[in-house]
């Protein structure tokens, strides 16, 4: 009997990672309001009902997609947490772009959350119901976080500014995931989703942003300063 127990509960598990895998895969590909339940289980190869069971409506089942991999959320923050924050040293900025970015290119890189990186960067860019309460629960407080962190970078920046620093690296970042176009404007030279491509995106990201944010102000120096120089 225990033995058949365990089995039954290997089977369940089987049977909801299959569910879970097949909706993250099929909402990446053609997206969350393209796919019904119908051929989430088609293509988990279970009965109808069990995606229900386990997860209740598709709203539901998509939220528990954002659950299963919330744990790459917590490694983003704690990548960012060991980061030493010096506004006076030019190493800083690069490294709080390094936590924000190399988590999720390697994610990408993978065969395991290659679907997910695609799911986040094409789903999380629409105005949808759905995806704003995902924002809202597991990406808010990530970017509240980060935007904290370049804010004590960039103290000469308002909070207003670095918000958009954040969205316009976010911005970036989601479209380097997704982009299909580089191969063919690059005569082939470069491929999607290109690991070495990470290095280019930090170095965009870190010069964008020190470019377009305020600095401090180093003072000029006066004419009789200049004249004794001289």
């Amino acid at each position: 009997m225990p033995r058949l127990s365990s089995r039954a509960g290997d089977d369940r598990i089987d049977r909801k990672g299959a569910i879970l895998l097949a909706a993250e895969r099929l909402f990446a590909q053609h997206g969350y309001h393209a796919v019904s339940i119908r051929q989430i289980a088609d293509e988990a190869g279970v009965p109808l009902a069990l995606v229900g069971y386990y997860f209740g409506p598709k709203n539901a089942l998509f939220e528990a997609i954002f659950e299963h991999w919330n744990h790459t959320i917590e490694e983003r923050l704690a990548a960012l947490a060991a980061v030493r924050i010096d506004p006076a040293d030019a190493r800083t900025l690069p490294r709080i772009i390094e936590a924000f970015i190399a988590p999720v290119l390697q994610l990408r890189a993978s065969s395991e959350g290659e679907y997910y990186a695609l799911l986040v960067a094409r789903e999380l860019s629409h105005a949808t119901e759905e995806a704003d309460r995902v924002l809202r629960r597991y990406f808010d407080p990530l970017a509240i976080a980060f935007i904290d962190a370049l804010q004590r970078a960039l103290p000469h920046a308002t909070r207003g500014q670095v918000a958009w620093g954040y969205q316009f690296a976010l911005g970036a970042l989601l479209h380097h995931l997704t982009d299909t176009r580089v191969e063919r404007l690059s005569g082939g030279e470069d491929q999607p989703a290109d690991p070495a491509a990470g290095e280019l995106l930090r170095n965009f990201i870190v010069g964008g942003l020190r470019g377009a944010l305020p600095r401090p102000r180093t003072s000029s120096p006066t004419i009789k300063s200049r004249r004794q120089a001289a």
